[in-house]
Protein backbone atom coordinates (compact mmCIF):
# COMPACT_ATOMS: atom_id res chain seq x y z
CA UNK A 1 0.00 0.00 0.00
CA UNK A 2 1.53 3.34 -0.80
CA UNK A 3 2.66 5.61 2.07
CA UNK A 4 0.76 8.63 2.36
CA UNK A 5 4.33 10.37 1.78
CA UNK A 6 4.11 9.05 -1.39
CA UNK A 7 1.29 11.76 -2.43
CA UNK A 8 1.81 15.31 -1.87
CA UNK A 9 -0.65 17.85 -3.00
CA UNK A 10 0.78 19.89 -5.98
CA UNK A 11 0.66 16.32 -8.34
CA UNK A 12 -2.82 17.51 -8.53
CA UNK A 13 -1.59 20.67 -10.52
CA UNK A 14 -1.07 24.37 -10.52
CA UNK A 15 -2.65 25.75 -7.55
CA UNK A 16 -2.75 22.97 -5.44
CA UNK A 17 0.65 23.97 -3.91
CA UNK A 18 -0.97 27.48 -2.46
CA UNK A 19 -1.93 27.88 1.23
CA UNK A 20 -4.97 27.45 2.16
CA UNK A 21 -7.55 25.06 4.06
CA UNK A 22 -7.83 21.50 2.30
CA UNK A 23 -10.67 19.01 2.96
CA UNK A 24 -10.31 15.59 2.65
CA UNK A 25 -13.49 13.91 1.76
CA UNK A 26 -14.46 9.90 1.46
CA UNK A 27 -18.22 7.72 1.69
CA UNK A 28 -19.09 4.74 3.45
CA UNK A 29 -22.03 2.59 2.52
CA UNK A 30 -22.54 2.62 -1.51
CA UNK A 31 -22.76 -1.24 -1.65
CA UNK A 32 -24.95 -2.58 1.02
CA UNK A 33 -28.84 -3.01 0.81
CA UNK A 34 -29.83 -0.99 3.31
CA UNK A 35 -28.96 2.03 5.25
CA UNK A 36 -27.95 5.55 4.01
CA UNK A 37 -24.86 6.34 2.34
CA UNK A 38 -22.44 8.55 4.47
CA UNK A 39 -20.13 11.22 3.42
CA UNK A 40 -17.68 12.86 5.70
CA UNK A 41 -14.91 15.76 5.26
CA UNK A 42 -12.23 16.80 7.65
CA UNK A 43 -9.62 19.63 7.48
CA UNK A 44 -7.05 19.25 9.99
CA UNK A 45 -4.70 21.33 11.35
CA UNK A 46 -0.75 20.98 12.08
CA UNK A 47 -0.83 22.01 15.93
CA UNK A 48 -2.78 18.47 16.94
CA UNK A 49 -1.27 15.70 14.99
CA UNK A 50 -3.46 12.68 14.81
CA UNK A 51 -1.18 9.65 14.58
CA UNK A 52 -2.14 5.96 13.30
CA UNK A 53 -4.27 7.00 10.58
CA UNK A 54 -4.91 4.66 7.65
CA UNK A 55 -7.83 3.80 5.41
CA UNK A 56 -11.03 2.75 7.38
CA UNK A 57 -10.84 -1.13 6.04
CA UNK A 58 -7.38 -1.69 7.31
CA UNK A 59 -8.23 -0.16 10.73
CA UNK A 60 -10.06 -2.45 13.51
CA UNK A 61 -12.81 -1.64 15.22
CA UNK A 62 -11.84 -0.76 18.21
CA UNK A 63 -9.36 1.53 17.06
CA UNK A 64 -11.74 3.05 14.48
CA UNK A 65 -13.85 4.47 17.40
CA UNK A 66 -10.86 6.08 18.89
CA UNK A 67 -9.69 7.34 16.13
CA UNK A 68 -13.37 8.64 15.74
CA UNK A 69 -13.36 10.45 18.74
CA UNK A 70 -9.51 11.85 18.26
CA UNK A 71 -10.75 12.93 14.75
CA UNK A 72 -13.65 14.67 16.59
CA UNK A 73 -10.96 16.47 18.89
CA UNK A 74 -8.58 17.72 17.34
CA UNK A 75 -9.30 18.33 13.85
CA UNK A 76 -9.19 21.68 12.47
CA UNK A 77 -13.61 21.14 11.75
CA UNK A 78 -15.25 18.29 10.54
CA UNK A 79 -18.92 17.23 9.42
CA UNK A 80 -20.40 14.08 8.87
CA UNK A 81 -23.51 13.77 6.06
CA UNK A 82 -26.08 11.51 4.84
CA UNK A 83 -28.39 10.71 2.13
CA UNK A 84 -31.41 8.44 2.91
CA UNK A 85 -32.75 5.10 1.27
CA UNK A 86 -35.29 7.10 -0.12
CA UNK A 87 -32.69 9.55 -2.24
CA UNK A 88 -30.48 6.69 -3.17
CA UNK A 89 -33.58 4.75 -4.81
CA UNK A 90 -34.70 8.01 -6.38
CA UNK A 91 -31.33 8.86 -7.74
CA UNK A 92 -29.10 6.25 -7.73
CA UNK A 93 -26.19 5.48 -5.60
CA UNK A 94 -23.58 7.15 -7.16
CA UNK A 95 -25.76 10.70 -7.05
CA UNK A 96 -26.96 9.98 -3.60
CA UNK A 97 -23.15 9.95 -2.76
CA UNK A 98 -22.13 12.79 -4.52
CA UNK A 99 -24.89 14.77 -2.83
CA UNK A 100 -23.60 12.95 0.35
CA UNK A 101 -20.51 14.61 0.00
CA UNK A 102 -21.57 17.84 -1.34
CA UNK A 103 -23.73 18.39 2.08
CA UNK A 104 -20.92 17.41 4.20
CA UNK A 105 -18.23 20.04 2.85
CA UNK A 106 -21.53 22.31 3.17
CA UNK A 107 -21.57 21.61 6.84
CA UNK A 108 -18.06 22.39 7.59
CA UNK A 109 -17.43 24.81 9.93
CA UNK A 110 -14.68 26.55 8.27
CA UNK A 111 -15.01 26.54 4.09
CA UNK A 112 -12.17 24.97 2.46
CA UNK A 113 -10.33 26.38 -0.20
CA UNK A 114 -9.61 22.76 -1.71
CA UNK A 115 -11.28 19.63 -1.93
CA UNK A 116 -9.08 16.19 -2.17
CA UNK A 117 -12.12 12.70 -2.57
CA UNK A 118 -11.03 8.94 -2.53
CA UNK A 119 -11.70 7.29 -5.65
CA UNK A 120 -12.51 8.53 -9.40
CA UNK A 121 -15.33 11.19 -9.49
CA UNK A 122 -15.80 14.24 -7.68
CA UNK A 123 -19.11 16.16 -6.49
CA UNK A 124 -19.87 19.47 -8.01
CA UNK A 125 -18.67 22.11 -5.71
CA UNK A 126 -17.87 25.58 -5.48
CA UNK A 127 -14.26 24.80 -4.57
CA UNK A 128 -11.42 23.17 -6.59
CA UNK A 129 -12.37 19.45 -5.91
CA UNK A 130 -9.62 16.59 -7.28
CA UNK A 131 -10.28 12.79 -7.05
CA UNK A 132 -7.18 10.36 -5.96
CA UNK A 133 -7.46 6.63 -6.05
CA UNK A 134 -6.94 5.11 -2.47
CA UNK A 135 -6.71 9.07 -1.11
CA UNK A 136 -8.18 6.92 1.72
CA UNK A 137 -4.32 5.21 2.14
CA UNK A 138 -2.06 8.20 1.13
CA UNK A 139 -3.73 11.01 2.74
CA UNK A 140 -4.51 12.07 5.50
CA UNK A 141 -7.27 13.96 6.11
CA UNK A 142 -8.95 11.52 3.50
CA UNK A 143 -8.21 8.96 5.95
CA UNK A 144 -9.79 10.78 8.91
CA UNK A 145 -12.61 11.39 6.54
CA UNK A 146 -13.02 7.68 6.01
CA UNK A 147 -12.96 6.74 9.58
CA UNK A 148 -16.27 9.08 10.08
CA UNK A 149 -17.84 8.16 7.61
CA UNK A 150 -17.42 4.25 8.62
CA UNK A 151 -17.62 4.53 12.41
CA UNK A 152 -20.86 6.71 11.64
CA UNK A 153 -22.22 4.45 9.32
CA UNK A 154 -21.77 1.21 11.87
CA UNK A 155 -23.33 3.20 14.25
CA UNK A 156 -26.26 3.50 11.89
CA UNK A 157 -26.53 -0.19 11.64
CA UNK A 158 -26.61 -0.73 15.16
CA UNK A 159 -29.51 1.26 15.36
CA UNK A 160 -31.24 -0.02 12.45
CA UNK A 161 -30.42 -3.54 14.48
CA UNK A 162 -32.06 -2.32 17.04
CA UNK A 163 -35.49 -1.92 15.20
CA UNK A 164 -34.88 -4.69 13.10
CA UNK A 165 -33.29 -7.44 14.49
CA UNK A 166 -33.88 -10.04 12.69
CA UNK A 167 -31.95 -8.82 9.52
CA UNK A 168 -28.39 -8.85 11.23
CA UNK A 169 -27.52 -5.46 10.46
CA UNK A 170 -24.61 -5.33 13.76
CA UNK A 171 -23.14 -8.19 11.88
CA UNK A 172 -23.22 -7.42 8.06
CA UNK A 173 -24.10 -3.63 8.12
CA UNK A 174 -26.14 -3.83 5.15
CA UNK A 175 -23.69 -5.66 2.83
CA UNK A 176 -25.13 -8.71 0.83
CA UNK A 177 -23.93 -11.84 3.02
CA UNK A 178 -25.34 -15.14 2.86
CA UNK A 179 -26.97 -14.23 5.93
CA UNK A 180 -28.71 -10.94 5.19
CA UNK A 181 -29.76 -12.46 1.73
CA UNK A 182 -31.29 -15.52 3.31
CA UNK A 183 -33.35 -12.71 5.85
CA UNK A 184 -34.28 -10.92 3.33
CA UNK A 185 -35.59 -13.81 1.47
CA UNK A 186 -37.19 -14.85 4.60
CA UNK A 187 -38.74 -11.73 5.94
CA UNK A 188 -38.79 -9.75 2.73
CA UNK A 189 -37.40 -5.64 2.71
CA UNK A 190 -38.25 -4.04 5.66
CA UNK A 191 -38.49 0.24 5.18
CA UNK A 192 -34.08 0.37 6.05
CA UNK A 193 -33.61 -1.47 2.92
CA UNK A 194 -32.94 0.25 -0.88
CA UNK A 195 -35.80 -0.90 -3.04
CA UNK A 196 -33.65 -0.14 -6.41
CA UNK A 197 -31.29 -2.57 -5.27
CA UNK A 198 -31.95 -6.13 -7.49
CA UNK A 199 -31.42 -8.67 -4.36
CA UNK A 200 -34.22 -6.45 -2.33
CA UNK A 201 -36.71 -5.79 -5.20
CA UNK A 202 -36.53 -9.19 -5.74
CA UNK A 203 -38.68 -10.23 -2.85
CA UNK A 204 -41.26 -6.83 -3.48
CA UNK A 205 -44.31 -8.03 -5.15
CA UNK A 206 -45.48 -6.20 -7.91
CA UNK A 207 -46.02 -2.38 -7.88
CA UNK A 208 -44.48 -2.28 -4.19
CA UNK A 209 -41.79 -0.34 -5.88
CA UNK A 210 -42.21 2.92 -7.59
CA UNK A 211 -39.92 4.01 -10.43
Amino acid sequence: MPSRRSFRLEQLGPGWDRPGLVAGVDEAGRGPLAGPVVAAAVILGETWPIEGLADSKVVSPTKRERLFDEIRAKALCCAIAEASVEEIDRLNVLHATMLAMQRAVAALRLPPHRVVVDGNRVPSLPMPCAAVVKADARIGAVSAASILAKVHRDRLCADLHERWPAYGFAEHKGYPTPAHLQALARHGACPAHRRSYAPVRATLGPGLFEE
